[in-house]
């Protein structure tokens, strides 16, 4: 499995942006692709989750403003990001979980996002 992420840039707050994730590869194996942020100096973090049967998840700091969806069943992964306020700021990567005894994790490379005040 292969992960492409885009979709990055700079934003005003208030503003909004669309992460894409694109998986190629053996995506059959794929249970379910989340979306995590890493901003200077801190921790990475999981932002929103879907499975390959479409449940979602989103962290807290995000609910209401940020919402994860996929196309082609899990192929694409989206993250619409609205309401971006500054302290969303981080470099956003996409991670896909497979496998079946035996998970693995796989990481795309990051895209940055900077929201200005």
């Amino acid at each position: 499995v292969q992960l492409q992420a885009s979709g990055g840039g700079v934003v005003q707050a208030g503003g909004f942006l669309r992460l894409s994730c694109a998986a190629s590869g053996s995506t059959f194996a794929i249970n379910a692709i989340g979306w995590y942020r890493q901003a200077p100096g801190k921790q990475r973090e999981l932002v929103a989750t879907i499975t390959s049967g479409g449940t979602t998840k989103h962290a807290d700091s995000v609910k209401g403003r940020f919402t994860i969806s996929s196309r082609d069943g899990k192929n694409t992964v989206y993250l619409q990001m609205n309401s971006l306020k500054p302290e969303d700021t981080a470099v956003y990567y996409c991670n896909a979980e497979a496998g079946g005894l035996n998970l693995y994790h796989i990481w795309g490379q990051g895209t940055l996002v900077t929201v200005s005040s």
